[in-house]
């Protein structure tokens, strides 16, 4: 369990040549959650879609909104319909509570992406150590999302990627990061369009 939270200090804790952007941070994270409700047994995955179970006591309390938050009913919510519903502005609510917590240094008018001399810190405590003790080792689960949503570069080729329901999760980040980054473009090429049609009014 902490598998997000770890997420989202290496997000903010590392360097990469990419820029991690709010929106597929927000998808990483709600992946990243469905690996901790699986942890503690609080959701099981049938095929692709996430069937709830009995929560049991939890501490973490970004992670009992999400449990709250599972579809109770019948055909289930998949993992894709799960990254969407759930990820939607989660970096920012991450960013505050690690925040409040004492986790994080958050100067004032920062915004994502995260890296840069104005951006928010972790500050040093035990578990920005943890977040980082496991990227070291290259966790199989933290390293794949993490290069999933541009927190590290690669995921080395010879990483033990766990197989079954994480694979489900894993194929689901990719999916919605790669479809929001589709949107990105063609938003990018409207927008460039329409100034071109102006300039020529």
């Amino acid at each position: 369990m902490g598998t997000a939270r770890d997420l989202m200090i290496v997000a903010m804790d590392g360097a990469t040549s990419r820029l991690v952007t709010q929106g597929d941070l927000s998808l990483g994270l709600a992946g990243a959650e469905v690996f901790d409700l699986l942890a503690v047994e609080a959701v099981a995955l049938e095929d692709d879609r996430l069937v709830p179970r009995l929560t049991p006591p939890l501490d973490d309390p970004l992670l009992e909104v999400a449990a709250a938050g599972l579809m109770r009913d019948k055909p289930y919510e998949t993992v894709e319909d799960w990254l969407w519903r759930r990820g939607r502005g989660l970096a920012e609510r991450y960013l505050t509570v690690l925040t409040e917590e004492g986790l994080v240094a958050r100067p004032r008018a920062s915004w994502l992406p995260f890296r840069g001399t104005a951006g928010p810190t972790p500050v040093d405590s035990p578990a920005r150590q943890r977040a980082r003790d496991r990227r070291a080792a290259d966790e199989p689960v933290l390293t794949t999302l993490a290069a999933a949503v541009g927190a590290r570069d690669d995921a080395p080729e010879d990483l033990a990627v766990p197989h079954g329901a994480a694979q489900i999760v894993f194929a689901a980040v990719v999916g919605a990061v790669t479809e929001l980054d589709a949107v990105r473009r063609r938003r990018a090429v409207e927008n460039a369009a329409f100034a071109n049609v102006w300039r020529g009014a």
